[in-house]
């Protein structure tokens, strides 16, 4: 027997008020107030860690049925809004439920590539990002904590001489040439500004009056 439609079908966006944080979804439902702020993994993770109380839901758009609600959701949902830092969504939309680890695997790096082209291409998202790396790495070293785990120090010990071969062993190879994370960027400045570029665009800042190096 086919499931009854709903009577409403809508794109709605739930948002953390205490870091802006967001995300899309789809739902169907005869109930209008029934509750419900989405089902998505990292949603889940917030609503658990910042209390439904912190969030708010939204109501985007009205669809007449659930099959034009799917297509809208892989509209609004697409590989460059969950590239997105503040996008919760781990998967395009239009296919609703959990993913599997294979399938968030594949959407990792969909969205890494669209962030790496980014990267290269969008100086404003490059700024950005720069900046929020920045400010969560003072917060990490002020608090003592990396990913909610505290750092271990070392204080008067020492690494033996088989643990320091094998730690130089494991980064051997690492962050030299295209493999170095600052590989075809540098640092350009003006009246007192630093900013990191890519090389290519070198020539364009030179016009501006930008020169090559860093000041400190």
């Amino acid at each position: 027997m086919a499931r009854k439609e709903k009577q409403y079908h809508f794109i709605y966006k739930t948002t953390c008020l205490l870091n802006g944080k967001y995300y899309y979804g789809m739902h169907s439902t005869d109930n209008l107030d029934d509750g419900y702020y989405g089902s998505g993994k990292r949603l889940r993770r917030s609503l658990n860690k910042y209390g439904k109380e912190n969030h708010k839901v939204e109501i985007l758009e009205f669809l007449p049925n659930r099959k034009l609600l799917i297509e809208r959701e892989k509209e609004i949902v697409d590989l460059n809004e969950i590239a997105k830092e503040d996008c919760m969504n781990l998967m395009v939309g239009g296919r609703g439920g959990f993913i599997s680890d294979e399938q968030q695997r594949y959407r990792s790096i969909c969205a890494n590539k669209v962030r790496n082209e980014k990267l290269k291409n969008d100086e404003i998202f490059r700024n950005n990002l720069s900046k929020s790396l920045s400010i969560a790495a003072k917060k990490n070293h002020i608090n003592g904590i990396y990913n909610n785990v505290k750092h271990v120090t070392f204080s008067n010990k020492k690494h033996t001489e088989k643990t320091k071969l094998k730690m130089s062993n494991s980064h051997m190879g690492k962050g030299i040439g295209e493999n170095n994370s600052q590989y075809g960027t540098c640092w350009i400045t003006k009246d007192g500004v630093n900013k990191k570029i890519c090389k290519t665009l070198i020539e364009k800042y030179y016009i501006d009056g930008w020169v090559k190096g860093r000041k400190l």
